[in-house]
């Protein structure tokens, strides 16, 4: 493993999971749009995806009208769930903490709205470990355009060849590929491995333990 100057995760399935309030968002706004009730797995399949994109992929309804009425609709009760309610995977507090305590720059790239992010990891007493949270609110393209990604490098002062991109999904490992940066895939999430392959990431960690010990941190 090369040594990295900077550190940056997704956070729903890299870090974090939030699925039981990310549910009951979507059963809320399906019901309230007509929509057939999606299930858990059907919801947990789409977690990652800008909500817009994920309202579409599940109802096929593409029109900007409806996609727009989806997010309030959603946030009116997943919003602060999740920020009561997310849990770190085991090793994230760990992990996080090794990377500050190695001088190791940090920070997340995420879909989620990055003040929610905040308040989460600040529930968790970890906050201080991130140096920066970029969340939906900060981009205009999401992944797996590479926005979110090189305007996080830059508030870091970091190079792509100095840092990793740690994700589970195809979209993280799209970003990193744009960005120019390297790309180790976590598989807390819906994603198997070898989705992964035609991405050459560097690593393939099945858990936060794994990825913090592969990181020489431990």
């Amino acid at each position: 493993m090369k040594p990295y100057q900077a550190v940056c995760f997704d956070f729903d399935y890299t870090l974090g999971d939030s699925t039981d309030s990310i549910v009951a968002g979507f059963q809320f706004a399906f019901q309230e749009m007509g929509w057939p009730i999606p299930d858990r797995e059907t919801v947990r399949g789409t977690i990652g995806y800008l909500l817009e994109d994920a309202y579409t992929m599940l109802t096929g309804d593409n029109d900007p009208e409806h996609r727009s009425q989806f997010r309030p609709l959603f946030l009116s009760v997943a919003k602060e769930r999740q920020r009561r309610e997310t849990v770190l995977f085991p090793g994230a507090v760990e992990l996080l903490r090794g990377l500050k305590d190695q001088g190791i720059h940090c920070a997340i790239v995420s879909t989620k709205r990055g003040d929610t992010i905040s308040i989460i990891m600040d529930r968790w007493g970890v906050r201080d470990t991130l140096e920066v949270i970029t969340g939906s609110e900060h981009v205009h393209r999401p992944k797996p355009d590479p926005q979110g990604l090189l305007d996080t490098m830059e508030q870091l002062g970091v190079r792509p060849e100095e840092t990793l991109f740690c994700g589970d999904t195809v979209l993280d490992a799209g970003a990193a590929q744009n960005a120019g940066c390297d790309f180790c895939a976590v598989l807390n999430g819906t994603t198997p491995a070898e989705d992964f392959a035609s991405y050459s990431p560097v690593h393939i960690a099945p858990d936060l333990y794994d990825l913090e010990r592969w990181l020489e941190l431990e």
